[in-house]
């Protein structure tokens, strides 16, 4: 991989987007690595500071290689952790790492199907590309228990650009706001995020309904 424009601008078509990270698959790891990318495991941090349950079910939207199941899997190693991502070069090396109950091949706009409901959905990395807002709560929505938490981060550019606290706010019957972190470095050792790209870390919880 050479061409990191995607990367930077965010959402693309769809098509070229799984053909960018099925090709960049195999280097992902040692790639992020090199970047210094801290979101897995900031975001677990967070997560860990925030919440004192230990989710009995997990599943990891737009999963990829691994990364954050990973980071999952060493202090909630009794949970069942399900994944899925739009890359299956990218699901192969995330299957190899034995993390995952059970990966798919899916967009995390698409509806996810289980016969069970999660205790925590998280989404690290990927917001970037979403398309469709009101498409990826609906999947969400679907999938999680009542008072399960959500888990994302999301650039701080996009944030601005999207007025993104309003479209929580659009969803705020569904879900309130736990905790939003203070900015944060993402790929500090990328020539292009460096310190001019930053995320932020959001906890929501489901709302209970009566």
């Amino acid at each position: 991989m050479s061409n990191f424009k995607s990367l930077v601008s965010g959402v693309g078509n769809l098509n070229k987007t799984t053909k960018y990270y099925d090709d960049w698959s195999e280097k992902y790891d040692e790639t992020l690595k090199l970047w210094n990318y801290q979101a897995p495991k900031k975001s677990l941090k967070f997560l860990k500071e925030t919440i004192s349950v230990k989710p009995k079910n997990i599943l990891d939207l737009a999963c990829g290689t691994g990364l954050f199941g990973t980071e999952l899997k060493k202090i909630y190693p009794k949970s069942h952790i399900y994944g899925s991502d739009i890359s299956k070069k990218s699901l192969k090396i995330s299957s190899g790492k034995k993390i995952y109950k059970k990966l798919q091949i899916k967009n995390f706009e698409q509806l996810h199907h289980y016969k069970i409901k999660f205790d925590l959905i998280s989404l690290i990395g990927s917001m970037t590309y979403c398309k469709n807002f009101d498409k990826l709560f609906a999947n969400i929505n679907k999938n999680i228990k009542n008072n399960g938490f959500v888990l994302f981060t999301h650039r701080i550019d996009l944030w601005q650009q999207q007025g993104f606290i309003s479209i929580l706010k659009k969803h705020q019957k569904s879900f309130k706001i736990n905790k939003i972190s203070r900015p944060l470095n993402y790929l500090p050792l990328n020539n292009d995020f460096k310190n001019k790209i930053k995320i932020k870390i959001v906890l929501l919880q489901k709302i209970l309904k009566i």
